[in-house]
């Protein structure tokens, strides 16, 4: 694959190295989970879609005929399970009907329907919390993992620190990716003064705009234990930073508390508060500021079954649905209800 010398230094050359290492993955590696990253990808994006979807429809076809094949005659399969189930799910949908993601507003929010991502299996967002700090678990899922190193879209320098950029296997931002600092180091997702301001930097130094850093504690949606942002680009503001809420120095009341920091410094005394207060939280970092919001715990009781999953994007109000009818139906003050009920 080639990548690109600074994955941040211009939108086009983000797009064109995004869109080319995904075709690179799937010329290069026929198994299933290559198959399932790049296929949720380009559904995610409507160009990649267009590009992608003659070798993906091939591969789907082939991967269905050995499946197929293997369980008839009682073999053991190569894959994964969690790759196996997936697929077979894809299967039972039908490539023809697969389809982009869609999206849509109600008042300020961004709804979005996105089936694919249903299909995700669960790690650690679906534990119960008990403190914002857990263990580095080299034998659990991390970052470092060898069968990994196929779905590194970028790797090396930046803002000073060593980091690497992996696709997102289940996309629900645009040029989603999952950045590790210093990977080898094997910090848990627990964050420290040094990468919070490196976090910062990176979006300042940034020449995409847009360019956003996405983070989720632990117990605020985080799903790997070890040190993460997520990247993506924004086009257009994300709700939590339209001018209209009182964070932004608007007057509509966001539903629940967010705050908004200029300076790095400041935005580590309140996250140090939150660390010593065990609360949980998500962040979105921008080119121009941060917005934190403190949270309840995603097993806390008072968030339904489907809203306990929700990380960074649904906090700063855009949230992806897995039914057309969910997707559909939900108004502007039944989203409203659901963020205000993570209110700390």
């Amino acid at each position: 694959m080639s990548l690109p010398r600074h994955p941040f230094a211009s939108t086009a050359s983000l797009e064109q190295g995004f869109a080319d290492g995904l075709a690179a993955l799937l010329e290069k590696h026929s198994g299933l989970g290559v198959y399932i990253l790049v296929l949720a990808n380009a559904a995610y994006d409507a160009r990649l879609w267009a590009l992608l979807a003659p070798a993906l429809s091939a591969r789907h076809a082939e991967h269905a005929a050995a499946l197929t094949a293997a369980l008839r005659h009682g073999r053991k399969l190569s894959e994964p399970d969690d790759d196996v189930l997936v697929f077979l799910k894809l299967h039972a949908i039908g490539f023809a009907r697969l389809g982009t993601m869609e999206n849509r507003r109600t008042g300020p929010w961004e709804v979005m329907f996105n089936p694919l991502r249903a299909l995700r299996p669960p790690r650690i967002s679906g534990m119960e919390f008990d403190s914002l700090q857990r263990p580095f678990d080299a034998a659990g899922f991390h970052f470092n993992k060898p069968f990994l190193a196929k779905e590194i879209f970028w790797e090396g320098k930046l803002a000073g620190r060593p980091a690497r950029i992996l696709y997102n296997k289940f996309p629900f931002a645009r040029l989603h990716g999952l950045l590790a600092p210093e990977p080898l180091r094997q910090a848990p997702q627990f964050l420290a003064p040094e990468l919070h301001g490196w976090a910062w930097d990176v979006c300042a130094q940034s020449g995409v705009p847009g360019l956003c850093l996405g983070y989720n504690s632990y117990g605020a949606g985080a799903s790997v234990n070890h040190l993460h942002f997520q990247s993506f680009v924004q086009a257009q503001p994300l709700p939590l930073q339209h001018a209209c809420f009182t964070h932004n120095g608007g007057d509509k009341p966001y539903p629940l508390p967010c705050r908004r920091f200029t300076d790095p410094t400041d935005a580590w005394r309140e996250l140090d508060r939150l660390h010593r207060q065990n609360t949980p939280y998500n962040l979105v970092y921008s080119q121009a500021c941060l917005h934190l919001v403190a949270r309840v715990p995603q097993d806390s009781e008072k968030l339904s079954v489907q809203s306990a999953g929700y990380g960074w994007s649904e906090m700063a109000g855009a949230v992806t649905l897995f039914s057309r009818e969910a997707f559909e139906g939900l108004s502007e003050a039944g989203f409203e209800a659901e963020l205000a009920a993570f209110a700390p």
